[in-house]
């Protein structure tokens, strides 16, 4: 996948926070590959892997805490969440994220964040 029109994955279990994460990341020229699970997240990546993941925290079933113990560090992660704390901010950080973002987010500090992660 070239840098120029980059694959970013968006894990998010609220339908309204993934088609706009979508309508944004796609008017950047970016590619978009949406999940409403970590589960649907990790089945995609058996096949190919996004240039990075912009992940939601607290999610039904699978966490986003969970999710980033499963793939590692094999491609840049950057957090949205709407339940920040202390505790979340600090385990991201030990778990390698990008970013650490809190919704809502600006859509200009988001594509910044992703733009920088790739570099």
């Amino acid at each position: 996948m070239s840098l120029e029109s980059p694959l970013i994955a968006v894990l998010d279990d609220e339908l309204s926070v993934r088609k706009g994460l979508e309508r944004l990341l796609r008017s950047a020229g970016m590619e978009v590959e949406t999940f409403p699970s970590g589960v649907d997240f990790l089945l995609s990546t058996e096949n190919h892997q996004p240039d990075c993941l912009v992940l939601d925290l607290h999610m039904p079933e699978m966490t986003g805490f969970d999710v980033m113990e499963k793939i590692g560090k094999r491609f840049p992660v950057i957090i949205l969440t709407g339940n920040d704390s202390e505790e979340s901010r600090e385990r991201s950080t030990d778990l390698g994220v990008s970013s650490y973002l809190r919704k809502p987010v600006d859509g200009e500090v988001l594509l910044d964040a992703i733009k920088h992660s790739l570099t």
